[in-house]
C-alpha cells in the first residue's frame, strides 16, 4: 500500500502560480512512477504529468505543458507540481497518483487538493 496527501492548493489570480506537493508513505515510493491528475465540476479526470521512479523521463498534457513542471525527491517520499501562468480554467481538484508499471495503472490516490483561479 501506498498513502498519499496532497497539499498546496488554494485561490491564485490569473497569471499566478502554485506549486503542489505530494508526500507518500507506505510501500518503497522510489519503485513507483507518479502522476498529476485533476478534476473540473462537470469534467472527466484529466491526465496532466508523469514522472519516472528517477525523475530522469516526464511528459506533460498539451492543455499544461510549458506551464506546469512535475519533479520529485525521492529522499523526502514527495512529488510537486509548479504551476506557473494559471488561467481560469485551471479550476479544478488536483490529485496525485502512484503507478504500478508493470500493469501500467495508477493503483493509489491521494485525496485531492483544491485550485481555484479568479479572473
Amino acid at each position: 500500500q501506498v498513502q498519499l496527501v496532497e497539499s498546496g492548493g488554494g485561490l491564485v489570480q490569473v497569471g499566478g502560480s502554485l506549486r503542489l506537493s505530494c508526500a507518500a508513505s507506505g510501500r518503497t515510493f522510489s519503485s513507483y512512477a507518479m502522476g498529476w491528475f485533476r478534476q473540473a465540476p462537470g469534467k472527466e479526470r484529466e491526465f496532466l504529468a508523469h514522472i519516472s521512479w528517477s525523475g530522469s523521463s516526464t511528459y506533460y498534457a498539451d492543455s499544461v505543458k510549458g506551464r506546469f513542471t512535475i519533479s520529485r525527491d525521492n529522499a523526502k517520499n514527495t512529488i510537486y507540481l509548479q504551476m506557473n501562468s494559471l488561467k481560469p480554467e485551471d479550476t479544478a481538484v488536483y490529485y496525485c497518483a502512484a503507478e504500478d508499471v508493470s500493469v501500467g495503472e495508477f493503483d493509489y490516490w491521494g485525496q485531492g487538493t483544491q485550485v481555484t483561479v479568479s479572473s
